[in-house]
């Protein structure tokens, strides 16, 4: 049995559902200007997952993927935002 598979595949959901929320709180309380700490991030993420073996490998892969995502995620929420889809910070300028 390859179980490393079924553990990637349940990890991949659970960061997703945890980096969906993410980028909306940081949207709303920093303003997609945060983007570049996602990015730095997701280098580093990605970068260590190249020099790690084994599920630990696959694991920092994926986080590291979601936080380049959120770059553009942040952007796409900020637009949303925009149009009334979620609600803005209004101690915000």
């Amino acid at each position: 049995m390859n179980r490393d598979a079924v553990i990637v595949g349940v990890a991949s959901l659970m960061i997703i559902g945890v980096f969906h929320p993410i980028v909306i709180k940081c949207e709303y309380y920093f303003s997609a200007r945060v983007w570049p700490l996602f990015l730095v991030a997701g280098v580093l993420l990605e970068a260590t997952a190249l020099f790690t073996y084994g599920l630990h490998a696959y694991i920092l892969a994926l986080v590291g993927t979601a936080c380049l995502w959120s770059v553009i995620e942040l952007k796409e929420q900020e637009k949303r935002v925009d149009k009334g889809w979620f609600p803005k910070n209004p101690r915000r300028k």
